[in-house]
């Protein structure tokens, strides 16, 4: 299928620890746009029946791995979390992919970092952090398996993915509330069970966003709620210091400042507000599926957003493994566009 072809390459690409951008160097938000005339596919994506599999696969081929079911969504499917413990004592950073449905290119990434994670080349960077990564929260949405009309939605491919729940929710605005089985099962059997340091939430945006007049190929905040500690909210700002250092140097990654809530019910909030955990949204550029072409996004740059998915989670976990992740310099924040 074609997303083997496209793990594969990144494969090749990526050396876990020396990215080197060998793709052409514009910034993924000049990627192509979708236009109205072609084809938006989601065949060439992972469905969750064939994302269960690889990491039942991967489970059973890493050691350092164990796969762990916290809960079930609306239509009954498994929600899964790959873990690697090497020590609870080490910090422990969360990734979380999927909250809508419909942002699917984060999960495509967070899979392909899973099986670098069993190389060999990360050994040493397993010694001294521990990662959860949670893909596909929202497994209902992703499949368009939902009481509710998606006829509208734009992509191929034998299926729609959209942003919500199967009875219409928007997860990420239930970190209070809690009252869905998607989010509870983060909140209590994720959030609530394990000593978490650090979270960064993946979502897509759409498409038309820029930084000095340019596209974007994504957007990054911290927690934003006045209840977040002082100190909660200065580790969430280095470990965004860490994630933008690593893209926008690339030559093909563009990050603005996202213009986010503040409300506790967001992820990035509620996790920092109720549980110290220091956060990170990154909005990647575009959404594999949608009512308005506005968020959509060519298929030619999937490669890239993925790539910048892979990058994410690589620079994150390696600075914290290393320490530094402590020193990093936070003051490019004050001076970063947010987009328009």
């Amino acid at each position: 299928m074609k997303k083997k072809v496209v793990a594969l390459s990144l494969t090749g690409l990526l050396a876990l620890g020396a990215v080197t951008p060998v793709l052409p160097a514009y910034a993924v938000g000049e990627g192509p746009n979708y236009g109205g005339n072609e084809s938006i596919q989601t065949a060439n994506l992972y469905t969750y029946d064939e994302m269960v599999k690889f990491l039942k696969t991967q489970d059973a081929k890493q050691d350092a791995m164990q796969l762990e079911v916290i809960g079930q969504t609306v239509k009954g499917r498994d929600i899964h979390l790959a873990k690697y413990i090497s020590d609870p004592s080490n910090p422990t950073i969360l990734f979380l992919t999927q909250q809508h449905g419909n942002e699917q290119l984060t999960t495509e990434g967070a899979l392909e970092f899973i099986k670098h994670l069993g190389t060999g080349k990360t050994k040493g960077v397993l010694d001294n952090v521990n990662i959860l990564i949670l893909p596909m929260l929202n497994a209902d949405g992703a499949m368009g398996d939902v009481d509710f009309s998606l006829e509208d939605y734009i992509a191929d491919g034998g299926r729609h993915l959209t942003r919500y729940n199967a009875v219409g929710a928007d997860l990420n605005r239930d970190h209070v509330a809690k009252v869905h089985p998607e989010t509870k099962a983060l909140h209590e059997n994720v959030l609530q069970k394990y000593d978490i340091d650090y979270m960064i939430d993946l979502h897509h945006q759409g498409t038309q966003s820029r930084r000095d007049g340019k596209l974007v190929s994504g957007s990054m905040l911290y927690p934003t709620n006045s209840n977040v500690k002082p100190e909660v909210l200065e580790k969430s700002k280095k470990l965004g210091a860490v994630v933008f250092n690593a893209v926008d140097s690339t030559g093909w990654g563009h990050i603005a400042k996202y213009n986010g809530g503040s409300g506790e019910n967001i992820g990035r909030n509620g996790a920092a507000v109720q549980y110290d955990i220091s956060t990170l949204l990154f909005e990647m550029r575009g959404m594999s599926d949608h009512e308005g072409e506005w968020a959509i996004i060519g298929q030619k740059s999937n490669g890239y957003l993925i790539k910048q998915t892979i990058t994410t989670l690589d620079a994150a976990v390696r600075a914290i493994a290393d320490g530094s992740i402590e020193t990093v310099d936070t003051s490019f924040w004050d001076t970063l566009e947010t987009q328009r």
